[in-house]
Parts: C-alpha cells; structure tokens; sequence
C-alpha cells in the first residue's frame, strides 16, 4: 500500500468513527455477530475505522460479502466473512475452525431476535429457538474466546442486550429474560475477567432504528420516543469499552429514565406500545385480506 493511500484511509477513518480503538489492545483482528445488518453492520463499520481487521458473521452469506468488501474498500482492512447460524447447537465448532489461524483481540456478540406477541399463543419451538440464540450464542461465544482473550492477557468482549432486560415487559416476556440472563453474564464476567487483562461490557440497547423495528411494527416517523442511531448506539458501545465500563445504556434520555422512571411505570408503557403497534398491524392486515 502507498504512503498516498495510507493517507486517504486514515483521513477516511478519521471522519467516519467516533471512538478511536487501541489496536494493540483490540486488534489485530476483531469478531462480530448479527455483522450483515443493523447493529452488527455499525459495529464492524466503527471497528474497521480503527484500522481492525474483521470477521463477520450472520446467516446470509451474500450479505456478509457485500459488508466485508465495502470495509476493506473504505478502511484498508482484511474481512473474513463467515456464514453461520448462531442458534444452532453445533454453531461454536464451525466458528472455532474459521477462525483459530486468527489473533482475534474483540468480540461483539451482537446476534439476536425479538418474536413480541401473546406468550400463551407463540408456538414454543419458536420461543425455545429464541432463547436459544438470544442466551447460549452469547455464552458459548463469551466462553470460547474468553479463554483466548485471557490467553492473550488483553482485549475485550461486548455483549450487546437491551433496556428492557431491567423489567420483564409484557408482549415480549422471553425476550426480555433472555436479555436479563445477557447482562447478569456480561456484568459478572467484567469482573471475573478484569484481572485477566480482559475488557468486558454490556451494550444495553434502546429502540434503535434497526430492522427489529419492524418486527414490532414500529414506524419511527409515528413514535413519540425517536429511535437512537446505530451510529451513536454503537459509537457509545466502544467508547464504553475502551474505558472498560461493565454496562453502557446509550442515549443520555435512555439513561435519565433508566434511572428516574419506576420499573413499573416504564413496563407498563413499554407494554402499551408494543401493544398499540401489533394491534395496529393486525388490523392494517385484516383491511389488505379483505379488500
């Protein structure tokens, strides 16, 4: 690479990324799951403006390739991608032969879904095929390279959950367990891992205008609370996990109301609309069916 081009990446990383990460810490290479859209996507984006190299991984194949190019265009970096569903029980194996030639230094364990509706009427393959990808991928992920990052006596782990793990919330009752079970692992291995030299943190998200939206049948234009960016849900991630903060809730109106508004007070409105939204997409399908 020329000293010309050099120069061209480093200014283009330097206007895309918020927060500068340490390669030496961080690098030379980093992993990230959920990597083809959303969340996942910001974060390999913001890594790979830091000069790291990265592997994605998620389901769609041609996703991850179109991802991965456009980062080792505009950043310099290497990309591996690596199709693979991480709600399978088998999935850590796969992972493990992808990667074990590499000296990875992050880990985002960023993948998972959200099914919101009537518990009682969510078919129960369903809801164990989502407690499966919203809790083992995270612990089979954060055990696996836990031990490599202890190894390496350096580097980091984020765990990317959510605001409503802080109370159940009807409507989406396994999904919001799930994210507890996420942050009290992610909040216990901060300090088991400290000593070790290994940097972890809880990304508590709030609405983020991903394609989960969608699932929710949320339309941001309609929402009284404006969903946050990836860009700043993510920048905030990293910017936590340099300073090795054990959870980060990003937005500072999200963090004013985690910390004011009763538990109760914020399920039952969480609850309402949620509730407001699917009662809206059921009757906007029910007038497409009968017109």
């Amino acid at each position: 690479m020329t000293r010309h081009t050099q120069q061209a990446l480093a200014g283009k990383r330097s206007k895309s990324m918020g927060v500068v990460l340490d390669k030496g810490r961080f690098g030379p290479w980093a992993l990230v799951t959920g990597a083809s859209s959303g969340i996942g996507k910001e974060f390999a984006r913001q890594i790979a403006a830091s000069g790291i190299n990265v592997v994605l991984v998620a389901r769609r194949e041609a996703l991850l390739k179109e991802v991965g190019v456009e980062l080792s265009q505009h950043y310099g970096v290497a990309h591996r991608a690596v199709a693979l569903d991480v709600s399978r029980d088998d999935f850590i194996g796969q992972l493990t032969s992808a990667t074990d030639n590499l000296d990875i230094g992050l880990v985002v364990s960023n993948a998972g879904t959200a099914n919101p509706g009537e518990f009682l009427k969510l078919d129960r393959q369903l809801l164990h095929a989502t407690l499966r990808l919203n809790t083992m991928s995270h612990l089979d992920i954060a055990h696996h390279f836990g031990w490599k990052l202890a190894e390496r006596k350096r580097g980091g782990l984020i765990l990317v959950g959510a605001m409503g793990a802080e109370s159940g919330i009807p409507r989406i009752s396994n999904d919001a367990g799930a994210k507890a079970y996420v942050h009290s692992l992610g909040e216990g291995l901060h300090y088991e891992l400290k000593p070790l030299g290994v940097y972890v943190t809880v990304l508590a998200v709030g609405i983020t205008n991903t394609p989960v939206l969608e699932k929710f049948s949320f339309d941001p234009k309609n929402m009284a609370l404006k969903p946050m960016s990836v860009e700043q849900c993510v920048s905030e991630g990293l910017r936590g996990l340099r300073k090795n903060r054990s959870k980060v809730i990003p937005g500072r109106l999200n963090r004013i109301m985690n910390a004011i508004v009763p538990a109760s007070f914020a399920r039952k409105m969480e609850a309402d609309m949620i509730e407001k939204a699917l009662a809206s997409s059921a009757a906007a399908a029910k007038t497409r069916a009968t017109a």
